[in-house]
C-alpha cells in the first residue's frame, strides 16, 4: 500500500525532481517507510511506500525491469502474484514482492496481462523506448487514481493533493462535483470536488502516447457472466464458501502483522472466522468499545474472539473522541464526503495498536442484499404495471405531496412521479441525501434535476446490461457503481492510508463478486439478515451473532452540532452562505429549523 504520482510533459520539457517531490511530499502519509522517484526527459515518476510485502529496499519503487526500459510505481496489492510469476519462470527476479511480477507481466503481454491480476491496484507503468505511459486501476476501484490534463502535460497521482502540489491546477470548485456531492454525500465517476482534475474509471486503464489519451475498460460490474448450474442450492452455496475462503486467505499474505477489524456484526464475524480456518496463526482481532450501551458492540465481538481463539484487543473509546479528532479527519479528507470520520477514528486506534494491515468485513451488505432497499426494490417491480401509461395522474398525485423538505416525503414524490420502477430510476431516489427540490432551493441550480447526475448517467448507460441480471443484483451493481466505490471505498482507502493503514476487504474480491451477482433471487434473498452469506457458511457463525439486531456505527452528531459542535457549524454554514452557488439567506434560514428540532 503506497502512493503513487507523476507527470508527462507534451511539449518536451524537461520534468524536474523538485516538482515530483512536491506531489510525493504531499502524501507523506501513505507512505512513510521509503520516498524515491524517477524523473528523465518529459516524464517524472514518484512513489511513497508503505512496505507490506517484499521489505527489502531492492522492492523500493519507482522500480525498474532487467533491461531497463520500463519503469513502474504502483499502489495497492496483487493477491496473485506468485501465480502471476509462475507463468514466468525464465525472467530473473530481482526481488520476492508483486511489483516486479506485476511489471514483467506487462512488459510480456501489455494490457491483457492485467485480466490476470487479482488484488487491489492503481499503477503507472512508463516505456522509454515507445515513450508512452500507461495508468491503470482495478476492477472495483478499490485504490483511487486522479489525473489533470492540458495541452502542455498530464500528473496524476493517488490522491488530488499531490496534483495540487503542482501548481497547474486552478483551484476552482466543479459545479458538476457540487450537484453530486449534494445529492449522494460524495462525487462520482469521472468528476472531482476540483474543476479540471478526474478520476481513471474502475475496471479501466489510460494510454497517453504522442500527446494522444486512449481510455479503455478491460472489465464492468454489469457485464460480468459466470458458467455455473445456479439450479443447484447446494453447489452454490459450496461455491460461495470457497470463494469467501479464497478471497480472505489471498489478503493474508503479507511480511508485517495482520490484524482485522471485529465489530461483532455479521460480516466482520465471516471474515474472523475465516481467517482462523484458513490460517495456522491465531488472528488479531480489534473491538473499538465504548461505555454507553447505545453504541457499543463489544459484547457481540466477543463472542466471536472466543470462539475463534483470536488475541484480542478491545479499545475503548468515549464518543467525545469523535469531537476530539473531528477537524484532523477533516483534513485528511482529500475530496469531500459526509462520511469517514468513524473509519479515521477506528484506523487511527488501530494502528497505534501496532497493526500496520487489517482486514474488514465492508462490502457484505452490497454483496448479499443487507440493505432495506433490496427488498424496497423487489416490492416496486411487483407494480411496475402501475407505472405504464399513468405518468400524468401519478405526477399530480406526487404534486399533491406538497414542497416539504422531508428527505422521505420528496424520496416519496420522486418515485410516484417516475418514469418507471427501473433502477436508474429508483436507487439515486434511495441515495440521496438532499432531493432535487430542496438542492434547488438552496443552491442557484435552478434547473437541477436527478438526471443530472452522473450517477444517473452511469446507471443509464449500463441499464441494458443491467438489466439482464437478478433484480436483488441489479441493486448491488448500482450500489458498485455508486455508494460503495465513491463513499464507501473512498473513505476507507483515504481515512485509513491518512495514519498509514493498509485495509483489506474480501467481499470485494472480483471473483466472488462476480459469482454472487449471477445468482437468481430466489436463492439470494434474505429470508433474515444475509441468509445465502449465512448458510454458506454454516455452522461458521454463532446464532446470536446472525439473529442479533442490526446496529449501525452512528454517533449523536444532530445532537453535538446543536450543542459542542454549533459554534463550529454556525462559522462554516456561514462561510458558506457566501458562495456564489449558495443562496445565503435559505441555508441560514434552514439551518435555523434544524436547531429548532424542525
Amino acid at each position: 500500500m503506497c502512493g503513487i504520482a507523476g507527470a508527462l510533459s507534451f511539449n518536451g520539457q524537461q520534468v524536474s525532481p523538485s516538482l515530483i517531490r512536491q506531489m510525493t511530499d504531499a502524501m507523506a502519509h501513505r507512505g512513510p517507510d521509503a520516498d524515491a522517484l524517477y524523473t528523465e526527459g518529459e516524464i517524472g515518476l514518484g512513489h511513497r511506500r508503505l512496505a507490506i510485502i517484499d521489505l527489502s529496499e531492492a522492492a523500493n519503487q519507482p522500480f525498474t525491469d532487467n533491461s531497463g526500459r520500463y519503469i513502474i510505481v504502483f499502489n495497492g496489492e496483487l493477491y496473485n502474484f506468485e501465480d502471476v510469476k509462475a507463468t514466468m519462470p525464465d525472467y530473473n527476479y530481482r526481488t520476492q514482492g508483486d511489483t516486479e511480477a506485476m511489471l514483467v507481466a506487462f512488459i510480456r503481454r501489455g494490457p491483457a496481462s492485467i485480466s490476470a491480476f487479482k488484488g487491489m491496484f492503481a499503477l503507472a507503468l512508463w516505456d522509454r523506448e515507445e515513450k508512452s505511459l500507461y495508468l491503470v486501476r482495478d476492477r472495483m476501484g478499490v485504490k483511487p487514481l486522479y489525473y489533470y490534463v492540458d495541452a502542455e502535460r498530464l500528473v496524476f497521482a493517488s490522491e488530488i493533493r499531490p496534483i495540487l502540489a503542482t501548481g497547474f491546477v486552478r483551484r476552482q470548485v466543479s459545479r458538476q462535483a457540487l450537484k453530486e456531492f449534494l445529492s449522494y454525500q460524495s462525487v462520482g465517476h469521472p468528476h472531482v470536488a476540483i474543476e479540471g482534475i478526474q478520476q481513471v474509471e474502475a475496471g479501466g486503464y489510460l494510454k497517453i502516447k504522442d500527446g494522444r489519451i486512449e481510455n479503455k475498460h478491460y472489465w464492468d460490474v454489469s457485464n460480468c457472466p459466470v458458467d455455473f448450474d445456479f439450479a443447484d442450492t447446494t453447489a452454490v452455496r459450496g461455491r460461495i464458501a470457497g470463494l469467501m475462503a479464497t478471497s480472505v486467505e489471498k489478503r493474508l499474505i503479507s511480511d508485517v502483522p495482520i490484524g482485522a477489524f471485529l465489530s461483532g456484526g455479521i460480516d466482520s464475524s465471516a471474515v474472523v472466522g475465516l481467517m482462523a480456518q484458513v490460517s495456522t496463526a491465531r488472528p488479531n482481532t480489534f473491538t473499538v468499545s465504548f461505555t454507553e450501551k447505545a453504541f457499543d458492540e463489544s459484547e457481540y465481538a466477543g463472542i466471536i474472539a472466543k470462539k475463534f481463539n483470536t488475541r484480542h484487543t478491545n479499545i475503548p473509546l468515549q464518543p467525545t473522541v469523535f469531537l476530539d479528532e473531528l477537524e484532523n479527519a477533516l483534513n485528511a479528507m482529500d475530496t469531500p464526503s459526509a462520511d469517514g470520520i468513524n473509519t479515521y477514528v477506528v484506523s487511527k486506534a488501530i494502528r497505534q495498536a501496532g497493526m500496520t494491515v487489517a482486514l474488514s468485513g465492508i462490502g457484505g451488505d452490497e454483496l448479499f442484499a443487507g440493505y432495506p432497499f433490496f427488498k424496497q426494490y423487489l416490492k416496486l417491480q411487483e407494480k411496475k404495471n402501475w407505472f405504464r401509461g399513468t405518468s400524468i395522474p401519478r405526477k399530480l398525485a406526487a404534486g399533491m405531496l406538497g414542497g416539504s423538505a422531508s428527505t422521505r416525503l420528496q424520496r416519496i414524490r420522486q418515485i410516484i412521479a417516475a418514469e418507471a420502477p427501473d433502477i436508474q430510476h429508483m436507487y439515486p431516489v434511495s441515495r440521496q441525501i438532499l432531493a432535487p427540490a430542496l438542492i434547488r432551493r438552496l443552491t442557484t441550480f435552478d434547473d437541477f434535476r436527478m438526471e443530472d447526475t452522473d450517477l444517473y448517467q452511469q446507471l443509464q448507460s449500463r441499464a441494458a446490461c443491467i438489466g439482464k441480471y437478478p433484480l436483488l443484483s441489479q441493486v448491488s451493481m448500482a450500489e458498485y457503481l455508486g455508494y460503495t466505490q465513491h463513499t464507501l471505498l473512498k473513505d476507507t482507502d483515504q481515512m485509513s492510508m491518512a495514519v498509514s493503514l493498509e485495509v483489506r476487504e474480501p467481499f470485494f474480491d472480483h471473483e466472488l463478486v462476480s459469482f454472487v451477482l449471477n445468482i437468481p433471487d430466489t436463492i439470494k434473498y434474505p429470508t433474515f439478515p444475509k441468509s445465502l452469506l449465512v448458510d454458506s457458511l454454516h455452522p461458521l457463525l454463532p446464532d446470536e451473532i446472525v439473529h442479533r439486531k442490526k446496529q449501525g456505527f452512528v454517533f449523536p452528531w444532530s445532537e453535538w452540532m446543536k450543542k459542542e459542535l454549533r459554534s463550529f457549524c454556525s462559522e462554516r454554514i456561514s462561510r458558506m452562505g457566501q458562495r456564489s452557488f449558495i443562496k445565503g439567506k435559505e441555508l441560514e434560514g434552514y439551518w435555523q429549523r434544524f436547531l429548532n428540532n424542525d
